[in-house]
């Protein structure tokens, strides 16, 4: 498939299906939104150098003849193309590219993409533009050349500093290569993310702390820390490994939350940790059950219209992808979430804030009056985990110690 022309009139023919489907949601529908939430784009990466035994993302091993770069390139502008009819006229704030491992894009291969996106996209002039590295793959001169693109912020997929759990969660990095790569990445970027696990296999609570106290050393500005969890579907998942106790984990996370705050870290979600007012702007807008376009293999879409919510899914497979965009459309999956289903949804995200959300919002951003939810917000909050104050959804102290508990009780509402 490498350098393959796409015909003109295969090319108008998806825009003129995309259009009808944008009509289609135009007609009238079950819900009333008053605005438009803000919108992202969220543009995936498939291939990684090797896949990790514990990930369930849609990531695959990279071709052993090389990446198909430039196909690949061409295909992201034509799903961009063949979606903009969903999304005419809206400005997008944010722009995250994500993995599989995106820092094995080439420098050129970055900045063309980008370039596509700024020709397509009216961008806000202040989108935050994230870009996932691995330490595997990174060179101090394409992060450099990143930077220079327009990539705002780097987020580093360390894991651990220690050799002994990097090798046992199948990474390709040793803890000297993650140390290099996030002192190549304080040099270029001044707002930047680490991404660190814990529950690892053998990993003690001292583990923990010297992991903790590394990290902390290279003063980011954003920590995203996560519990190792099986997976269906892994190599984790058929061969699971020793992991702590539960009441290791507990003290993990007292340690994590501990010293985070000493450091100045306000844990603002679940598993985010943000300092001097750096809270990831894209991952807020799920959160706030914003909308997003995505795009590349598997990406998932959420698009509202003034009368209806539309999820989007693209076909997973890379080959299949390359292929399916260019025959006109890469979605797999559309369907319009039911109006039973918005207030789920909608608390499924939102109650992952620790500070949570004025209450307005579910109406804006569902289109639901909030009485459609008033049978499990009454019985939460007669439980205690949910504040009792009408203005907010916020749980309790209680509420978010037993978060996926509460976030089930809407599930039938």
């Amino acid at each position: 498939m490498a350098g393959r022309v796409i015909p003109i009139q295969r090319a108008e023919d998806a825009l003129r299906r995309n259009a009808a489907v944008a009509d289609r949601h135009l007609r009238p529908g079950a819900i009333r939104l008053p605005a438009l939430p803000p919108l992202s784009l969220y543009v995936h990466f498939p291939w990684c150098v090797r896949k990790c035994p514990y990930c369930d993302f849609n990531s695959h091993e990279a071709p052993a003849g090389g990446l198909p770069e430039d196909l690949y390139l061409q295909a992201l502008r034509r799903d961009l193309e063949t979606s903009l009819p969903l999304v005419w006229g809206r400005r997008v704030e944010s722009v995250f590219i994500g993995g599989g491992t995106p820092s094995l894009l080439s420098a050129a291969g970055l900045d063309r993409l980008l370039s596509d996106l700024r020709a397509l996209l009216p961008l806000a002039a202040d989108a935050e533009i994230t870009m996932e590295a691995n330490p595997g793959t990174f060179e101090a001169e394409k992060f450099r050349a990143f930077r220079a693109s327009g990539v705002n912020r780097l987020s580093i997929g360390v894991q651990s500093f220690a050799d002994a759990q990097l090798q046992a969660l199948g990474r390709i990095h040793t803890g000297a290569d993650a140390m290099r790569a996030i002192e190549a990445a304080a040099r270029e970027f001044d707002n930047f993310n680490l991404d660190l696990m814990y529950a690892l296999p053998q990993q003690s609570v001292a583990d923990l702390e010297a992991d903790l106290t590394r990290a902390l050393g290279f003063a980011p500005t954003h920590l995203s820390i996560y519990q190792l969890a099986i997976e269906a579907n892994t190599v984790f998942a058929k061969y699971p490994p020793a992991l702590p106790d539960e009441d290791t984990v507990d003290a993990m996370l007292d340690l994590i939350e501990a010293r985070t705050v000493a450091a100045g870290f306000d844990r603002y979600e679940v598993s985010a940790y943000a300092r001097g007012g750096a809270r990831s702007r894209h991952n807020l807008n799920y959160w706030t059950f914003g909308d997003y376009l995505g795009i590349g293999p598997g990406a998932h879409g959420k698009i509202s219209f003034a009368e209806r919510i539309v999820r989007q899914a693209r076909v997973r497979g890379p080959d299949s992808y390359l292929r399916e965009v260019f025959d006109g459309s890469a979605v797999a999956e559309e369907r319009e979430v039911g109006v039973d289903e918005l207030g789920f949804e909608f608390m499924l995200n939102a109650l992952r804030l620790r500070a949570g959300v004025p209450a307005a919002l579910f109406e804006e951003r569902t289109g639901c009056a909030l009485a459609t939810i008033a049978a499990p917000l009454e019985q939460a909050r007669a439980r205690g985990l949910l504040e009792p104050e009408p203005t907010e959804l916020r749980t309790t102290a209680l509420g978010w110690r037993f978060l996926n508990e509460v976030q089930a009780m809407f599930l039938a509402a």
